[in-house]
């Protein structure tokens, strides 16, 4: 979900500014509130968004492929229709 490193980095910052003994709890209690906000906002890692993206431009372009078959499809029917239209 979250990159670790970041927390990671978050606490050792907090570390630094906080470093006598009562403030150690303080520096956990903020650490569990920053890792419980960051869940919550329901992130994806990068990775993850460049896989859906992936998924999503290939979808694309079958689309595309389906939409020219299918615009051949009709323009070869009206073809065919038209002869037998003119001999009626």
């Amino acid at each position: 979900m979250l990159n670790q490193k970041l927390i990671d980095e978050i606490n050792t910052r907090i570390s630094q500014i906080f470093s006598n003994g009562p403030v150690h709890d303080i520096e956990k209690n903020i650490k569990a509130m920053l890792v419980a906000i960051l869940n919550r906002l329901d992130l994806v890692t990068r990775e993850e968004f460049d896989v859906q993206q992936e998924l999503l431009l290939r979808s694309l372009d079958r689309l595309t492929e389906l939409e020219d078959k299918i615009a051949k499809l009709e323009a070869g029917k009206k073809k065919a229709v038209k002869p037998s239209e003119d001999h009626a």
